[in-house]
Protein backbone atom coordinates (compact mmCIF):
# COMPACT_ATOMS: atom_id res chain seq x y z
CA UNK A 1 0.00 0.00 0.00
CA UNK A 2 1.10 3.91 -0.58
CA UNK A 3 2.71 5.10 2.47
CA UNK A 4 -0.03 7.98 2.49
CA UNK A 5 1.55 9.61 5.96
CA UNK A 6 4.73 10.54 3.24
CA UNK A 7 3.39 10.21 0.11
CA UNK A 8 1.93 14.37 0.35
CA UNK A 9 5.04 15.96 0.98
CA UNK A 10 7.44 14.04 -1.51
CA UNK A 11 5.41 14.82 -4.62
CA UNK A 12 4.67 18.61 -2.99
CA UNK A 13 0.68 17.70 -3.21
CA UNK A 14 -2.33 18.27 -0.63
CA UNK A 15 -4.22 15.29 0.08
CA UNK A 16 -6.54 16.14 3.05
CA UNK A 17 -8.11 12.48 2.88
CA UNK A 18 -4.82 10.00 2.34
CA UNK A 19 -7.00 7.44 1.17
CA UNK A 20 -5.26 5.08 -0.95
CA UNK A 21 -6.77 1.83 -3.22
CA UNK A 22 -3.38 1.10 -5.50
CA UNK A 23 -1.81 -0.94 -4.00
CA UNK A 24 2.06 0.41 -4.76
CA UNK A 25 4.49 1.96 -2.46
CA UNK A 26 6.59 3.04 -5.62
CA UNK A 27 6.60 7.26 -5.91
CA UNK A 28 8.13 9.70 -8.45
CA UNK A 29 8.43 12.84 -8.92
CA UNK A 30 9.21 14.85 -12.00
CA UNK A 31 11.53 17.92 -12.23
CA UNK A 32 12.05 20.42 -15.27
CA UNK A 33 13.30 23.17 -16.13
CA UNK A 34 10.59 25.99 -16.95
CA UNK A 35 11.70 28.50 -19.58
CA UNK A 36 10.63 31.88 -19.60
CA UNK A 37 8.24 32.26 -22.19
CA UNK A 38 6.43 29.30 -21.29
CA UNK A 39 2.40 28.87 -21.32
CA UNK A 40 0.23 27.35 -18.21
CA UNK A 41 -2.85 25.71 -18.77
CA UNK A 42 -5.05 24.19 -15.98
CA UNK A 43 -7.26 20.18 -16.29
CA UNK A 44 -9.76 18.55 -14.11
CA UNK A 45 -8.71 15.23 -13.86
CA UNK A 46 -10.88 12.61 -12.00
CA UNK A 47 -9.83 9.11 -10.34
CA UNK A 48 -6.99 9.85 -8.75
CA UNK A 49 -6.58 8.90 -4.98
CA UNK A 50 -3.16 9.14 -4.53
CA UNK A 51 0.40 9.89 -5.01
CA UNK A 52 0.75 6.50 -6.97
CA UNK A 53 -1.83 8.03 -9.39
CA UNK A 54 -0.26 11.08 -9.54
CA UNK A 55 2.82 10.18 -10.74
CA UNK A 56 0.60 7.94 -13.61
CA UNK A 57 -0.53 11.25 -14.71
CA UNK A 58 2.57 13.49 -14.01
CA UNK A 59 4.61 11.09 -16.08
CA UNK A 60 1.85 10.50 -18.82
CA UNK A 61 1.72 14.20 -19.57
CA UNK A 62 5.07 15.13 -19.09
CA UNK A 63 6.17 12.94 -22.25
CA UNK A 64 3.75 15.43 -24.60
CA UNK A 65 5.84 17.10 -26.71
CA UNK A 66 6.65 20.52 -25.19
CA UNK A 67 5.56 19.84 -21.84
CA UNK A 68 8.46 21.65 -19.53
CA UNK A 69 6.35 20.52 -15.70
CA UNK A 70 2.97 18.66 -14.50
CA UNK A 71 1.85 19.91 -10.85
CA UNK A 72 -1.04 18.04 -9.28
CA UNK A 73 -3.69 19.07 -6.83
CA UNK A 74 -4.84 16.14 -5.56
CA UNK A 75 -8.36 15.92 -4.41
CA UNK A 76 -9.04 12.17 -3.47
CA UNK A 77 -12.84 11.54 -4.16
CA UNK A 78 -12.88 14.31 -6.49
CA UNK A 79 -12.18 16.31 -9.42
CA UNK A 80 -8.06 16.85 -8.92
CA UNK A 81 -6.22 20.33 -10.27
CA UNK A 82 -3.42 19.44 -13.00
CA UNK A 83 -1.37 22.09 -14.23
CA UNK A 84 0.55 22.07 -17.51
CA UNK A 85 3.28 24.66 -18.03
CA UNK A 86 4.56 23.96 -21.64
CA UNK A 87 6.89 25.80 -24.22
CA UNK A 88 4.29 25.47 -26.61
CA UNK A 89 0.56 24.89 -26.85
CA UNK A 90 -0.45 21.53 -26.12
CA UNK A 91 -3.75 19.91 -27.89
CA UNK A 92 -6.27 18.99 -25.07
CA UNK A 93 -6.99 16.06 -26.86
CA UNK A 94 -3.12 15.15 -26.21
CA UNK A 95 -3.80 15.99 -22.72
CA UNK A 96 -6.86 13.58 -22.43
CA UNK A 97 -4.98 10.82 -24.35
CA UNK A 98 -2.53 11.00 -21.82
CA UNK A 99 -4.40 11.19 -18.84
CA UNK A 100 -6.57 8.36 -20.36
CA UNK A 101 -3.30 6.29 -21.11
CA UNK A 102 -2.39 7.05 -17.17
CA UNK A 103 -5.88 5.49 -16.16
CA UNK A 104 -8.12 8.50 -15.98
CA UNK A 105 -10.86 10.72 -17.05
CA UNK A 106 -10.39 14.40 -17.83
CA UNK A 107 -13.31 16.25 -17.10
CA UNK A 108 -14.63 17.89 -19.79
CA UNK A 109 -16.99 21.13 -19.47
Amino acid sequence: MCNTENAGNELGITDKNHACNCGTSQHSETVARVSENALSEEYLVEGMTCSHCVSSVTEEVTALDGVESVSVDLNSGGASRVTVVSSKPVSVEEIRAAVTEAGYALVTA
